[in-house]
């Protein structure tokens, strides 16, 4: 992966984060934050890992939903 590629790539990544309010519920606390994320690797190297994707997956696509829906309703206002 090239330097610039990359570089979005965590951009986007910590646009997540912050996008599902984590820095402000963590109160932008590294540790805690880097031990959901641990913790998030740690299940997908489970014996759930397929379940657990799953549920993230349809939990994800919600959020984005729900945050689109925000969007048009904000923009006909």
């Amino acid at each position: 992966m090239k330097r610039r590629e990359r570089t979005r790539q965590l951009i986007e990544l910590g646009g997540l984060i912050a996008k599902a309010g984590l820095i402000e519920l963590t109160e932008d606390d590294r540790a805690v934050l880097f031990g959901i994320l641990a913790e998030a690797a740690s299940r997908l190297r489970g014996n759930d890992r397929n379940q657990a994707l799953l549920l993230w997956r349809r939990r994800g696509k919600r959020a984005f939903g729900a945050d689109d829906d925000r969007g048009a309703t904000s923009r006909l206002e």
